[in-house]
């Protein structure tokens, strides 16, 4: 399967034998604003739940991935199995569904796609809703083989940012990479991850979509001339997902993210300036 789909695609498929339809929409996402069609979800679709199940709840620091067993026991729980073909989606368009997509990338699953528009471009095309509702599944025999190379740690981008081994990737706006606009989380002041650049990932987008594959170039050209590997970042490893798929749709190298992201690098280091 593609990185994305259509939804005119999966309108043709939506009835195909082991294709599984994930909704990964966030009730609330960072800037507060509730989720459009928050009760309405495309037929057949089953509820990935970031937040409350594909999440370590006991980490410090939000949106950390689950583990291993967690993350089998939950997509088990939807009946997902080896031989599924998914597709994801949220309800913005393209915002949280990167981050699920990227999760069983990461887990070692490869026969996934992101629905490309999302609910949005479903709504707009015409084609038909049902309320969503939780329901329960025959059990599922799906197995994660993780990659744990894909998630680096704080220690990692301390290293890199003398060795620069990679290329760090903020998808936050210009503003906050910049210091020049509060960060959402309070307690947390704004700037950048020496050394990192910027794409905000509202540009990898045109209207709740990815731009074309030429328009992608230009934009990931000028913060990325070279072909190193790249270590995508955010505030709190979500939206960074959004430039990572769009880096994986110009073959970039690298799914590596920065989980704990800027929540976890602008606390760590305030706590280190503390001490010092």
């Amino acid at each position: 399967m593609t990185e994305l789909v259509s939804v005119n695609w999966l309108r043709t498929h939506l009835r195909d034998d082991n294709l599984i339809l994930l909704d990964a929409t966030l009730e609330i996402n960072i800037q507060e604003k509730h989720a459009i069609q928050k009760n309405q979800t495309i037929p057949g679709a089953r509820y990935f739940d970031i937040n409350g199940k594909f999440s370590n709840k006991n980490a410090s620091f939000p949106n950390t991935a689950p583990s291993k067993e967690q993350f089998e026991i939950e997509c088990q729980k939807l009946g997902i199995n080896q031989t599924s073909k998914i597709v994801i989606f949220d309800a913005n368009g393209i915002y949280s569904s990167p981050r699920a997509w990227w999760l069983f990338r990461m887990m070692g699953y490869h026969t996934v796609s992101v629905l490309d528009g999302g609910l949005p471009e479903w709504i707009k095309k015409g084609f038909s809703l049902v309320p969503r509702a939780l329901e329960n599944y025959a059990l599922g025999n799906f197995k994660a083989l993780p990659n744990d190379d894909f998630i680096k740690s704080y220690q990692d981008i301390i290293n890199n940012v003398n060795t620069r081994s990679f290329t760090v990737i903020d998808a936050r706006s210009e503003g906050r990479f910049n210091g020049t606009e509060k960060e959402p989380r309070k307690h947390l002041k704004s700037g950048h991850i020496p050394n990192s650049v910027n794409i905000p990932y509202p540009l990898v987008l045109d209207e709740g979509k990815f731009r074309t594959t030429s328009e992608l170039k230009e934009i990931f050209k000028t913060p990325c001339p070279d072909n190193k590997n790249i270590i995508y970042s955010c505030g709190s490893g979500l939206t960074a997902c959004i430039v990572m798929l769009a880096g994986e749709i110009l073959n970039k190298k690298g799914l590596h993210i920065y989980d704990g992201s800027w929540s976890e690098w602008a606390e760590l280091q305030k706590l280190t300036e503390n001490a010092e």
